[in-house]
């Protein structure tokens, strides 16, 4: 376990040379659950997820989740949970009865908001479908479905296990359900793919309506099979195309981009998404999992848990891996690769709100950034232009101590 000097001590240079104020208020609070396994690992997955056996240790785990959040308890007394996120893995391979073990424990120990959101990731197979009623009763009130492509060839070529109809189903399946609330995931810049092949997924995606839309570039990442075996892609124009042509079929049918890849309608954004980017604070519990805590005296802790799951079930180990208290120096390079992804990024008081720092820890950064270009002038406002959204890399570099 690594830990950083109290927040409340001065460090010398850049940023950190402004103390750290009490925040004036906490952040609100979200709750993470990481399910780590999936019936066969994608090859482009570089998340914690694990090949599922038959029988999967569903009572064990879900015992081993509340433990974990007992953990955690002392950092969050007096909070309520204004979202939860079920993420994997695929959660939808658990039963309801477990989900519903595991929810009534979680409000038991922290009380939930009256409008809680509360996101469960799903695979469009059939076997997941059958559950969705029975996840709606829970309280589940938002469904993230995993797409990915509607074209039997492209699936395959990902490893997906469903088909395209299995994909149209489960939306409809979800709406039948209760859901009026879901997102659907897909990619794009797939193995061969064409602009038309790309707009074709889109056009499908759009026609199941869906309040959300989460549509994003396959990258080929360090540890995964497609990294060691790279599939062609498409080349740099079409994938170019692709975005623009995508975006503006999107923006046309009423879905608005809020994040670097998410897509909602009106009043749709996803609250747990947004809370994340605005730096808002979450627990997370379960193999793998990260959590962000502020605390009362301006400290600002991040935490992970032990990854592999055999490990995280062993009662011999401990469910965390290690925590860090964010100094000074490194607060504004990590609210901004947050908050900057948001397309109408957040306004500017939010910064000195949920770090302790003042706006003037932002200054020598914030102005190099609007004469590149890649940040707006805006002084109530902490937003890039289009160009700093397509250069954000380059962007937060300049935010780095």
């Amino acid at each position: 376990m690594t830990t950083d000097s109290s927040a409340s001590s001065l460090i010398i240079g850049g940023a950190a040379s402004s103390p750290r104020a009490p925040l004036p208020t906490l952040p609100p609070l979200a709750l993470y659950i990481h399910i780590p396994w999936c019936v066969r690992k994608c090859p482009y997955c570089d998340f914690n997820s694990h090949t599922a056996s038959p029988v999967l240790p569903e009572q064990e785990y879900v015992d081993a989740l509340l433990a974990d959040l007992d953990q955690d308890l002392h950092a969050v007394y007096g909070r309520e949970l204004t979202s939860i996120f079920f993420g994997g893995g695929t959660p939808s391979l658990f039963s309801a009865e477990a989900l519903g073990r595991l929810l009534q424990g979680v409000e038991q120990r922290i009380p939930f908001a009256a409008d809680i959101e509360i996101t469960l990731e799903a695979n469009p197979g059939t076997f997941e479908q059958e559950k969705f009623v029975a996840y709606r009763k829970l309280g589940i009130n938002r469904l993230s479905i995993g797409i990915q492509s509607f074209q039997q060839e492209k699936l395959e070529a990902l490893g997906r296990i469903h088909n395209g109809d299995e994909a149209v189903r489960a939306a409809g399946m979800a709406r039948q359900a209760g859901f009026d609330n879901f997102n659907l995931d897909l990619m794009h810049g797939l193995p061969d793919q064409s602009l038309d092949d790309a707009l074709s997924d889109l056009r499908q995606a759009i026609a199941l309506k869906p309040t959300h839309i989460s549509w994003y570039q396959l990258t080929l990442e360090p540890n995964t099979v497609f990294w060691n075996q790279p599939p062609v892609l498409p080349e740099d124009d079409t994938l170019w195309d692709i975005q623009e042509a995508g975006q503006a079929l999107l923006a046309e049918h009423g879905y608005a981009q809020y994040e670097v890849s998410a897509y909602a309608q009106a009043g749709r954004p996803a609250r747990h998404n947004l809370n994340y980017w605005s730096f808002g604070d979450f627990v997370g519990i379960g193999a793998g999992a990260h959590g962000k805590l502020s605390h009362p005296d301006g400290r600002i802790v991040r935490t992970w848990k032990t990854r592999l799951p055999k490990d995280y079930l062993n009662p011999a180990k401990s469910f965390q891996a290690g925590e860090k208290s964010l100094s000074n120096d490194e607060m504004p390079f990590e609210f901004l690769m947050n908050a900057l992804r948001l397309t109408a990024g957040v306004e500017s008081r939010l910064y000195p709100e949920r770090t302790g720092l003042s706006l003037e820890t932002l200054a020598e950064g914030r102005r190099e950034a609007e004469q590149s270009g890649l940040l707006q002038v805006e002084p109530s406002r902490l937003a890039t232009t289009e160009r700093g959204q397509l250069f954000l890399n380059d962007l937060l570099q300049q935010f780095l101590n």
